[in-house]
């Protein structure tokens, strides 16, 4: 938005909060975000929906605004700990984003007792010159309670975690097994020897694959069958079960607990592919060139039987030593995966030559104890037998949308664009400081950032490059106008692979029955509760224009408008997304809180690590034995003045041209742990530094075990810390743009 023009105009939104007073207004219409003031976030809560009126640009050229009316405030619980200060019973919210404390009168505490975590119902909103009040409607329990981290993180997040009661008496009226009426009309595939390939902790199984050799054509190539549940046979559109699935959308993953989408009777027992029995399945039926290509292809729902459960630290096992002892466990099936891996190859080669995106980032998995205490954090390996399943997936995910194309029936296409200007000429500065000899063109291709993956794999700050081009892209969203994935180098994608645990891939599983059984599918009218649709709806009811890309050869045209049917297809695809979004936030919390709480039983020890990312408040550092991330504030640098240069990603001082780029190797010190914030500090150890002594000098005390670490939590940030004397602007700048820039 220019420095003036939008001024004195209102608009909708919704309030986003941030934890240091000020907050934002999420527009509507998907433009440019409202900067508010503390002083206008007084009366409105983190959530509101209100109208606001821009009124000035700030120095950073934001526009900003003047909250004029609050159209709804939605009845929305707040999770926090219940504190007495001074007599007054009040609850501090652990979303941080709500800025304000609730006040609870004294009849209105419950059970609850100081210190507790509980759920708050507000009674009274916030005022100019009041605070909101609230009364206790759920005591969750303390803080330090196994699994309260997973309970805050879905009441703050607003995830589903409770099924209906009618959902749960239709999923109790399920059969236990597969009936003969269910078989009808089906294929029999219970000689075929499919086989699930899946993790050691996996509890459900969505898919089953089989492969062997056939002749396509006048060539060799192979036949292979990718075998998913049959969810949409017992979830029939707009029944109970349903009616929830939508709502949750997908299944949230945290440390030791799922909340899955469907009702364990489903996700775990009658659709999950387990071995020894009879299974109800669609299948994609594909022959396969030698090249990779998929030559045919054909969908039919089955009735299959699962000849093994494979993990795939097995099948990597097998294939690395066809005569070893898990081979010779399993010899009956041997074959069948020398098969597997052959057209994997096949199909990689054939991503390979499509310039298709591939970086190697490193994922961490927390391993925790019966408590749900973190015993350590371990990257995740990806060997041959991932690989594998991967690709077969992908596979049936491309034929799914060819099909649903080919058809010309309304569907949710998985899309990912590709980058915005802005973040190319950003990639392209990063590429040009380092000094690569490569870059990308005005229009860049997969390939292009393919190739300078795979040219840089062999550098020692290749996680940092990798991460960087992966920083570039745009997100995947689910939407009825398919304009293709970016990153996988398709021109039609989706998702039809594990409609388990992803309410996209039913809805795929649905049209394609439909177009099989030459009807069509209807979405049926479902409830659109939450903050992912709230958002959305105004721009939905303008009649949100289509993306659909123009044809080469075709002449000019104004854009078309959405019908009712696709607009339809359109929220439901933007309430995917958002789900998809709000589960990952969710899961991510969580893992931070645990990461924090691990990290407090190591306040003053030295590590070595890495440097992820450069900020012009501070550097971001991963330890290396830990994989735990950390912020090194600009003024832990040392007495310096340092400038951010955002083509280099790093921060250089301007009197000893100290450099600090993203793959800089330092040595750091925990220095404090903000459990609420979900925050770690490192402070930078300089060379032949006592550290013992420092460390005691900055803490006041001397870390003689973990029983420290509460008191120090208690105090909060050391009040005699010491701080190296800069430049008055780069302190003021540091502490104005603390936190992490919103993406």
């Amino acid at each position: 938005m220019s420095q003036t023009s939008g001024l004195l105009d209102e608009v909708e939104g919704t309030i986003q909060g941030h934890r240091d007073g000020h907050g934002f207004v999420i527009r509507d219409d998907g433009d440019s975000d409202i900067y508010l003031p503390p002083n206008e976030m007084r009366a409105v809560l983190h959530k509101d929906r209100v109208k606001a009126r821009v009124v000035r640009s700030d120095r950073k050229g934001r526009p900003e605004g003047r909250v004029v009316e609050i159209v709804e405030r939605p009845k929305q619980p707040i999770i926090g700990r219940l504190l007495q200060e001074s007599g007054v019973w009040l609850v501090a919210p652990e979303d941080k984003r709500y800025g304000q404390d609730v006040l609870i009168p004294k009849g209105a505490t419950g059970t609850a007792k100081p210190g507790q975590v509980v759920v708050v119902e507000l009674t009274e909103p916030p005022a100019l010159f009041g605070q909101p009040v609230g009364r206790v409607r759920e005591v969750l329990g303390e803080v330090d309670d196994p699994g309260m981290e997973i309970e805050i993180a879905v009441r703050k997040y607003s995830v589903p975690h409770e099924f209906s009661e009618a959902c749960i008496a239709q999923a109790r009226m399920l059969p236990d097994k597969v009936r003969p009426q269910d078989k009808q009309h089906r294929v029999d595939l219970t000689d075929v020897p499919l086989v699930t390939i899946d993790g050691e902790d996996a509890r459900d199984f969505d898919d089953a694959v089989y492969c062997e050799p056939a002749r396509v054509g006048r060539g060799k190539g192979w036949r292979l069958l990718v075998a998913i549940a049959d969810v949409s046979h017992y979830v029939q559109t707009g029944s109970a079960i349903d009616i929830d699935a939508y709502d949750r959308a997908t299944s949230v993953y945290f440390p030791r607990r799922v909340i899955p989408m469907l009702p364990e009777k489903l996700s775990n027992g009658l659709c999950s592919l387990n071995p020894d029995v009879e299974r109800l399945c669609m299948v994609c039926d594909m022959l396969v060139t030698a090249k990779g290509d998929v030559h045919a292809y054909q969908f039919y729902p089955a009735v299959m039987f699962s000849h093994a459960r494979f993990t795939y630290t097995e099948v990597a096992a097998i294939l690395g030593n066809t005569r070893g002892p898990e081979a010779l466990r399993r010899k009956e099936r041997v074959t069948d995966l020398l098969n597997l891996h052959d057209v994997y190859r096949a199909l990689l080669a054939a991503r390979n030559v499509r310039g298709a995106v591939d970086f190697e980032t490193t994922e961490t998995q927390i391993i925790c104890d019966d408590n749900g205490r973190i015993e350590k954090i371990v990257p995740r390996t990806r060997n041959e037998a991932h690989r594998l399943i991967e690709e077969a997936m992908l596979a049936a995910n491309v034929c799914s949308a060819d099909y649903i194309m080919q058809s010309k029936h309304p569907g949710l296409f998985r899309v990912h664009e590709g980058p915005t200007p802005e973040k190319q000429e950003i990639l392209r500065n990063y590429l040009k400081a380092l000094g690569l000899g490569m870059n990308i063109g005005d229009n860049p291709k997969p390939g292009d950032f393919q190739a300078i993956a795979s040219a840089t794999k062999d550098r020692p700050d290749a996680q940092q490059i990798h991460s960087m081009l992966l920083r570039s892209m745009q997100q995947a969203i689910y939407t009825p106008v398919n304009s293709g994935h970016f990153g996988l180098a398709y021109d039609a994608y989706t998702h039809f692979t594990s409609p388990i645990r992803r309410y996209p891939d039913l809805l795929v599983h649905r049209v394609i029955k439909a177009i099989l059984g030459q009807t069509k599918y209807q979405l049926p009218v479902l409830p659109t509760p939450g903050e992912a649709h709230a958002k959305l709806a105004k721009r939905l009811q303008k009649g949100q224009t289509s993306r659909i890309p123009k044809q080469a050869g075709e002449p000019d045209h104004k854009p078309q408008k959405l019908g009712p049917e696709m607009l339809a297809w359109e929220a439901a695809g933007l309430h995917c997304s958002a789900n998809e979004r709000r589960a990952d936030e969710a899961s991510r919390d969580v893992e931070a809180w645990l990461k924090c709480k691990y990290m407090r039983e190591h306040l003053g020890e030295e590590y070595g690590g890495v440097v992820t990312a450069a900020t012009n408040f501070g550097i971001f550092v991963t330890l290396d034995a830990m994989y735990v991330e950390g912020l090194v504030h600009i003024t832990e640098l040392g007495g310096e003045y340092f400038r951010f240069d955002e083509a280099r990603q790093e921060l250089r001082g301007e009197r000893t041209g100290t450099r600090y780029a993203i793959g800089t190797r330092v040595r750091v010190q925990v220095s404090r742990v903000d459990l609420d914030g979900r925050r770690i500090d490192f402070r930078l150890v300089q060379e032949n530094e006592e550290l013992l002594p420092r460390a005691m000098k900055d803490k006041g005390v001397a870390r003689e075990g973990a029983s420290q670490v509460a008191a120090l939590e208690r105090a909060g940030p050391p009040s005699g810390k010491r701080s190296p004397k800069i430049p008055k602007p780069v302190a003021k700048k540091a502490e104005a743009n603390r936190r992490k820039p919103r993406r």
